[in-house]
């Protein structure tokens, strides 16, 4: 169990650099005026979200597995609940990042900097929130 919690929260730290880093690019992008800026930014976005898909499914795989172990613990917990809403607006995000990607890639970007500043800080929230509810279990 702790090998797979292991490499649970490895592939999660890894997803998370990516949710980080990926809408990043999405500012860096809408603020450029440079035509060749924002086509390497728009590779620099698909890029990453290929590489980071892979570890969000395998951070939640790695999830469900734990829980399949010991369902009578994880499933009566209302913390894991409250974890799994997050985890589950986490994913929601980054399809909506991999939408963004998509529309930067076909010219199709419609948010400005300032959109993407605010987007960039989603995720922040969701880590506190969901390494709270794992590590103190509050209910």
């Amino acid at each position: 169990m702790l090998w797979l919690k292991a490499f649970h929260i490895i592939f999660v730290v890894c997803w998370f650099a990516g949710l980080f880093y990926l809408p990043r690019i999405f500012v860096y992008y809408a603020a450029s005026e440079q035509q060749a800026v924002r086509e390497q930014l728009a590779v620099m976005a698909r890029k990453l979200y290929r590489f980071v898909t892979p570890f969000m499914v395998i951070a939640v795989a790695l999830g469900i597995v734990m829980i399949a172990m010991n369902p009578d613990y994880y499933l009566a917990a209302r913390w894991m609940w409250l974890k799994l809403g997050g985890v589950a607006c986490l994913i929601v995000y980054h399809i909506i990042c991999g939408r963004y990607v998509r529309a930067i890639n076909d010219h199709r970007n419609q948010h400005n900097h300032v959109f993407y500043r605010f987007f960039n800080e989603v995720p922040v929230l969701f880590l506190f929130a969901i390494v709270i509810l794992a590590i103190v279990k509050p209910f």
